[in-house]
């Protein structure tokens, strides 16, 4: 089958030949028709996690697929050859992932039929990102009135963020740029905070004198969101998604920190999905890009010149 892997950490990713995978007795075995790219996966690629996880090489990479369910193993009863699935299909310890032609997940893994009336294409853009979404509304115990800011909105994970605290009933502020104030309000954000107008903390500030109840923070630095952090009442509540805050720290004494760490599941792919079904969330896809040019696509994002929730067509 044809993948997209690396031979070393650091190293380029390439189109390569290699054999498709088996299936153990409790997995499905996926003809994977789309990749949902995610910012873990140059950082898998580049090394930065290898301490965190067994590896093996060739080490095809992805997290994010969808497609059919081609085979299944001898143990599995919840899906059947011609279901179409998605979920995550990463598995370092064999070296495989979702960007290639084939791949094998349990069926208790985080896997679950595939939205309907929704294509892979699409599909192949939730798992990771609107999970993450999801357990950011959950561990905030966001509730109706609430104000939450979230930083990075315009992302994959910022979009589905949006959508859920408005579901929530909560008023949401999304950092965004102006070309994307439109698609921000569609998706339930109140207001606009423009960085490119002045720092975000200043204008949210200006307008919420008394404080936020929560702040989703999906791209700060851990030298800059501290000034995040100081937008929020006692008593409120700062999340990471990449892991910037010193919960330790005096900064944080009277609010509640947290480095959020997503375990996706089958069942909250299933909620997810139901939540689609029924029109209460969406996705917006900023690129499609071919297999062949998918390298290519890699290496432009590494460098900077790529943004936006991108899928790979396989």
């Amino acid at each position: 089958m044809r993948a997209i892997a690396i031979t070393e950490f650091g190293a380029d990713p390439e189109i390569v030949q290699l054999p498709a995978p088996e299936p153990a007795p409790d997995e499905l075995f996926v003809r994977i028709r789309a990749a949902g790219y995610n910012p873990v996966d140059l950082k898998i690629a580049s090394g930065a996690m290898k301490n965190t996880m067994p590896y093996r090489f060739p080490m095809i990479l992805g997290v994010d697929g969808a497609g059919v369910v081609e085979a299944v193993g001898v143990e599995v009863t919840r899906f059947k050859p011609g279901d179409e699935v998605y979920g995550r299909f990463l598995d370092t310890t064999r070296g495989l992932g979702s960007y290639a032609e084939y791949g094998v997940v349990s069926q208790d893994g985080p896997v679950a039929l595939m939205p309907k009336g929704m294509i892979a294409e699409q599909a192949a853009a939730v798992p990771t990102a609107s999970c993450t979404a999801h357990d950011l509304v959950e561990t905030s115990r966001l509730d109706t009135g609430q104000t939450v800011l979230i930083v990075g909105a315009t992302g994959g994970v910022g979009q589905s963020a949006v959508q859920l605290a408005a579901l929530r009933g909560a008023r949401v502020i999304a950092s965004a740029s102006p070309d994307a104030d439109e698609l921000m309000r569609e998706m339930g954000a109140v207001e606009i905070a423009d960085r490119f107008v002045s720092p975000i903390a200043e204008q949210v500030l200006d307008r919420h004198p008394d404080g936020l109840d929560a702040v989703f923070d999906l791209v700060s630095p851990a030298d800059s969101i501290e000034q995040m952090a100081d937008l929020l009442h006692p008593g409120g509540v700062i999340i990471s998604t990449i892991h910037s805050l010193d919960p330790s720290s005096p900064a944080y004494r009277e609010i509640r920190a947290v480095n959020l760490l997503v375990k996706p599941t089958g069942q909250l792919l299933s909620v997810l999905a139901d939540l689609i079904d029924g029109g209460q969330l969406r996705v917006h896809i900023e690129s499609q890009v071919p297999f062949d040019q998918a390298p290519a696509l890699l290496r432009d994002i590494a460098n900077g010149h790529a943004r936006g929730k991108t899928v790979i067509k396989i």
